[in-house]
């Protein structure tokens, strides 16, 4: 078939080429090759396939031209077949996606509950590029309930689990979870899943500078919302040490989360409604921590460097108090058996 040996002859010549995508594409090779991808042709679907991914890889103009050529609802179709087709037509709305003016229509098109069902029976990477897809669709807003209604938190929390911690991928889940904790929904889901809010902790402790600065603002969402429901589970899974250690280390957004959720960690909800009433703190931990004399990014005016020592202080302070955490945080660890990390970016 000619238009098959055309289309893997264009896939071919973009492999690497920036310029020849522009040429191509300006030749008006996009139309017809979206036409294809509606082939009962099993390999005429995807030589199309692929030659239009090469084609929109770096190229904004490809992007919007291949969506507005019609792309998108046979992309789906291809996201509902078992094939290696599947696989290749995640990639391909995780690439179109990354273009702002593509992202209403691909969120409106029925994709997002068929990219959340890849972060669970997809191969490691159709789960990776089904994450980048969801991350890119969730930075525009109207995109967030549906991607919710889509119940994404465990598996995210699953994937995340599994990933190296300080890769793209990590940051990408934390991103979206950070996101998504806006709604109740979602952290209610979070609070729910077991192990949820110790892989958040561990990406504190392990993650790049952004998942950490993601992971502790998904746990400052929990905390804000309903602090008598989340406090305890936080302390619980150990997040001292890590929180303190970002006050110092983290990005500047970062550090101001992790200040303020040291203070909310810092009270029990019922000690602070009782302005100084004798009542002992909550449990897991909380007592300790509530008899802790530390301020956190506190009230004196001393700035940067004294903030600093008031940290390194609260770390110091800290090794004693949370033994107990970290040794019940080290047995939840064991019993909470994972498979070993399989998605390394």
């Amino acid at each position: 078939d000619v238009r098959l040996r055309a289309a893997r002859e264009i896939r071919r010549l973009t492999k690497t080429s920036a310029k020849t995508r522009v040429y191509l594409a300006a030749a008006g090779v996009i139309p017809p090759l979206v036409l294809m991808l509606k082939s009962s042709c099993h390999d005429s679907r995807e030589a199309a396939l692929l030659a239009l991914l090469n084609l929109a890889v770096g190229n904004e103009r490809n992007k919007v031209k291949i969506v507005k050529s019609g792309a998108v609802a046979p992309l789906v179709d291809l996201l509902q077949t078992g094939s290696t087709l599947r696989e290749s037509a995640a990639a391909a709305l995780y690439t179109l996606s990354a273009a702002p003016s593509n992202k209403p229509v691909i969120g409106s098109s029925g994709a997002i509950p068929l990219l959340v069902e890849m972060l669970t029976s997809g191969s490691v990477q159709g789960k990776v590029d089904a994450v980048m897809a969801l991350y890119n669709l969730s930075t525009l807003q109207e995109n967030r309930p549906p991607i919710l209604a889509a119940r994404p938190v465990p598996p995210l929390l699953l994937l995340l689990n599994s990933c190296k911690k300080s890769g793209n991928v990590a940051d990408k889940a934390t991103s979206l979870l950070e996101s998504l904790s806006a709604f109740e929904d979602a952290r209610a889901s979070i609070g729910k899943v077991e192990g949820g809010i110790l892989t958040l902790v561990e990406v504190l402790e392990d993650g790049s500078s952004k998942s950490r600065e993601h992971a502790v603002g998904t746990l400052l969402a929990l905390c804000q919302s309903d602090r008598s429901k989340y406090r305890d589970a936080i302390l619980d899974e150990g997040a001292i040490p890590g929180l303190l250690e970002l006050t110092v280390q983290g990005t500047p957004r970062a550090q101001r989360m992790a200040h303020t959720l040291l203070e909310l960690l810092r009270e029990s909800p019922a000690r602070s409604s009782s302005a100084g009433g004798g009542g002992g703190g909550g449990g897991g931990g909380g007592g300790a921590i509530d008899g802790m004399e530390c301020e956190v990014g506190g009230g004196g005016g001393g700035g940067e460097e004294e903030e600093e020592i008031t940290a390194r202080k609260m770390l110091s302070e800290m090794v004693q108090l949370s033994m107990e955490q970290s040794m019940r945080h080290l047995q939840q660890r064991a019993l909470f058996c994972r498979a070993p990390s399989s998605v390394s970016s």
